[in-house]
């Protein structure tokens, strides 16, 4: 409960109502309030968690910064959940040269460094959100694939897949009605890990210039606005760097949580 409602407060609700609760506009410069500190640290009501260089409200953008981490972590999990789960099942259960030929294309997708690849990708397209959602499902989906093909492999063998086949159920009958429903649990379980990493992924990416592209307050970019006035303006990067760890920590937690819920076995432990 205390993971769920930190996750509520930091991503959630800012992310759906930021437009209401943000204070001031994320993009408008207040030149004369530029670099105020922090409420408790000898600032202003007006900006309670300071301004940054051009007198933006680190307040403001951070809850707007929100709505890019969620659209992301949900977008990019969706669909690299989607294709990893579809070429699992499909490794699992007809193995061979397919379980063959997709294992080691994930070796592959393991082996290069995201970074490098949105790099080369900013270079040739430029800063982008479509960038940032390809790389997360470049980076997770063989996550899935892995998960999904080791329990269908021990599926397939079950006795009551053996009766559907006996039966005269079709391959793909097989794997949508009686395979794909009983590992819904362990994607579940696997996309709410995923979403911690993708929001660290996003950060850095946005953080090195080349995921959400500037004037965006993505919480990467508002942690790079202030790595140069760490000393002076802590301020600047403490805040969205304190909202990133929030968030991947309490859904980490949650995850953990609805392991051992989803798991029998765990569950009566």
């Amino acid at each position: 409960m205390i993971s769920l409602t930190i996750l509520v407060v930091v991503l959630v609700i800012p992310a759906l109502f930021a437009d209401l609760i943000a204070p001031h506009d994320p993009y408008k410069a207040y030149l004369r309030n530029r670099l105020e500190p922090p409420l408790f640290f000898g600032g202003t009501t007006e900006f309670i968690l300071g301004t940054d260089r051009l007198g933006r409200d680190i307040l403001s953008r951070i809850l707007h910064g929100a709505k890019y981490a969620l659209s992301i972590s949900i977008v990019g999990i969706l669909l690299g959940a989607a294709v990893g789960t579809a070429l699992g099942l499909i490794a699992g259960y007809l193995r061979g040269m397919a379980d063959a030929v997709i294992m080691r294309v994930v070796d592959i997708t393991f082996a290069l460094p995201s970074i490098l690849l949105a790099l080369a990708l900013a270079t040739l397209s430029g800063p982008s959100f479509q960038l940032v959602i390809f790389v997360v499902i470049f980076v997770i989906w063989g996550y899935f694939a892995r998960q999904v093909r080791a329990e269908t492999l021990v599926l397939r063998e079950a006795d009551f897949v053996a009766r559907a086949r006996v039966a005269g159920a079709s391959d793909l009958r097989i794997l949508r009605k009686y395979i794909l429903p009983n590992i819904v649990n362990t994607i579940v379980v696997l996309a709410t890990l995923q979403v911690g990493v993708v929001v660290i992924l996003e950060a850095t990416l946005s953080f090195l210039g080349i995921g959400i592209p500037r004037p965006t307050p993505a919480w990467g970019l508002l942690v790079a606005d202030g790595r140069q006035l760490i000393v002076s303006s802590w301020w600047i990067s403490f805040f969205p760097g304190l909202a990133i760890l929030l968030t991947v920590l309490s859904v980490n937690l949650l995850g953990d949580w609805l392991r051992d819920r989803l798991d029998p076995k765990l569950r009566q432990v």
